[in-house]
Parts: structure tokens; C-alpha cells; sequence
């Protein structure tokens, strides 16, 4: 099924690394991932409302504006993966082709969300225990009680859910307390009320309730965001250079630039090779000369391989 994603909407996204392998070798990719978020997130643009950085994968809660959870999401992890192969000597994929995102009922999930993701470090024993969490600078709790400062991180809007007589920290301190004395061994998956947390009684839970794998929340959300959701043709989709694109290709089919280039017949770069024609033709508008001057290869041959249809099918691991 295609993703879903409108203006406004809130996302849980999950990115794993290729195979569960870690993503992050020390502080200084970690610090580098955040400084990419920076460049994505913040004021006008989209707003994280929850972050953790595991070993081996990334948790976000992300409210879409002005640029689509896609968009987002695959400048984020390409950017991110070309510094970490350069900087540890390494090619091939680093995350698995396709992230995960769960449209948010942020009425009802928003908190228990906030608190789901803060919480995996500790539940996985990488940090222990709820005062550590205070401190370490790779989840959004640090952030949200204030021991943190990051620019692109929407605490306020957060914090803003605990309102009341006591402080929002404080009362932020005593919720995230009771989540860690929960059981251990919930998840919060998609699917309307079928496959998630239980936090409401409603009569929506019956059998007959709307139901979609790829939303967290009651059936009426549900139909809610189905009826309203808005699906742009791909050639609506925001454009990205030609030099972009050939660096996403290269990511993607787990490929050098100069491999991409060098006009072998290898199995793997010939797809990714037809892959970046079709999509830089059919969805970008680029020309065939340009693609072939990119390529080192004839215009003739950009024009053999988009009559013959031939990266139609492996430029779909370009839609993100």
C-alpha cells in the first residue's frame, strides 16, 4: 500500500539498519544525524515531537508541513548514509529499503507515543534507568526536561500536554515512571484499535470498526483519514537534481558513484543504471543527454533504455 501523508499529519517512523547492523559507530555520527535533522526540521518545517537513536535503528514522531513525510525521510537517510560510507570506508546499503511510518490519532496516542519512543533505550538496557535518560542527549526526554537544547526539537508542543497544577516536567517525570512499571512487552503498531495500545474504551473497538494497518488510532481517525488523505501523481512529487538523484540511486542499489558510472554490465549497476533513466526522464523531465553526460554513456542508449521500459520496474525502490 502506498504511504500515507497529508499536511499536519503526525508519523511514527521507525529505520532500521540494513540486515539490524548498527547505524551509528560513535557520538559523531549520532551528532551528524542530528545535524541533517536540523537541516529538515525546526520553525516552518516539519516538527519531531519524539526521537531516540538506537544502535541498530531510529525512532521519530514527526508532524509533516511543508515538506512530505517521503521527501523528508529519504533526504534524511541519504545524506546520512553517504557520510557514514564515506567516513567509515564502506559502500552498499545501510538501511533497508524501506522505512516504516504509522499515521498518529495524536488526540488519543500522541503521549502514549512520546513516551513508547523515550522509553526503548532503557527498556533495551542501553541506558539504565529513568535518571540516566534525564541525560543522555540521543532521545528527546533530555530535551523535554530541559537538560538538552535542540533547536529543530518541538518541546514545547510536548510539554505543553502536561499543563496543569503541578510543573509539565514534573508531571512529565511521573508519567514516563509509570511507563517504565508497565509490562515490558507492549507495542504500538498500526492498524486502527485492532493491532494497538490500549488506552481508551470505545465503542469503535467493535469487529466492525474501520481498520488500516498503516494508522494508530480509533476507527473514526481512521475513516477520517482515509476519506481526506490526498495522493499527489509522482510527477507532483518535489523535484531533486540530477546529481541528487544519482547519489540516491547509489545508495539505494548499494553502489560507488564511480561504479555507477563506469558503463559495466554488471547485473546490479545495469538495473540501477536503467533505474536512474527512468526516473530522471519519466518523473523528473531531465534530458537524455543530460542523464547520458551523467553516466558516461551514449543519449542513444538513454533512449534504447526508456523505450524498452527497461528501469520501470527497478525505479519503484526509488519511491519512497
Amino acid at each position: 500500500k502506498p504511504r500515507l501523508d497529508a499536511p499536519g499529519l503526525v508519523h511514527h517512523v521507525i529505520a532500521r539498519g540494513i540486515e539490524r547492523r548498527e547505524i551509528f559507530v560513535d557520538d559523531a555520527d549520532r551528532r551528524t544525524l542530528f545535524a541533517q535533522i536540523s537541516k529538515l526540521a525546526g520553525g516552518d518545517n516539519n516538527h519531531i515531537y519524539a526521537f531516540c537513536l538506537m544502535p541498530n535503528h531510529i525512532h521519530l514522531c514527526v508532524r509533516t508541513l511543508a515538506m512530505p513525510l517521503a521527501t523528508f525521510m529519504r533526504r534524511l537517510l541519504t545524506r546520512y548514509a553517504i557520510y557514514f560510507n564515506h567516513r567509515h570506508k564502506r559502500c552498499g546499503h545501510l538501511f533497508q529499503n524501506r522505512y516504516k511510518s504509522f499515521v498518529v490519532d495524536e488526540e488519543n496516542y500522541l503521549l502514549e507515543l512520546i513516551r513508547y519512543i523515550h522509553l526503548n533505550p532503557v527498556r533495551a538496557g542501553t541506558i539504565n534507568g529513568l535518571d540516566a535518560l534525564e541525560r543522555w542527549p540521543y532521545a528527546g526526554h533530555a530535551a523535554l526536561m530541559g537538560r538538552v537544547k535542540l533547536s529543530w526539537f518541538a518541546s514545547e508542543h510536548a510539554l505543553s500536554l502536561f499543563a496543569g497544577k503541578r510543573s509539565p516536567r514534573e508531571r512529565l517525570a511521573t508519567f514516563m515512571q509509570e511507563g517504565l512499571e508497565r509490562s515490558s512487552n507492549y507495542e504500538l503498531s498500526g492498524g486502527g484499535l485492532k493491532r494497538s495500545l490500549k488506552i481508551r474504551e470505545r465503542s469503535e473497538r467493535a469487529a466492525t470498526g474501520a481498520f488500516d494497518e498503516r494508522i494508530l488510532g480509533a476507527s473514526s481517525f481512521v475513516e477520517a483519514v482515509l476519506a481526506n488523505i490526498e495522493h499527489p501523481p509522482r510527477d507532483q512529487a518535489p523535484k531533486v537534481s540530477l546529481e541528487e538523484l544519482k547519489q540516491i540511486v547509489a545508495t539505494v542499489f548499494g553502489l560507488t558513484d564511480a561504479e555507477l558510472c563506469s558503463g559495466s554490465r554488471r547485473p546490479t549497476i545495469v538495473s540501477a543504471r536503467d533505474a536512474l533513466i527512468w526516473y530522471g526522464a519519466q518523473h523528473l523531465g531531465i534530458r537524455a543527454a543530460e542523464i547520458a553526460s551523467t553516466l558516461n554513456i551514449t543519449p542513444s542508449a538513454v533512449c534504447t533504455a526508456l523505450r524498452l521500459k527497461r528501469g520501470k520496474e527497478s525505479s519503484e525502490r526509488l519511491l519512497m
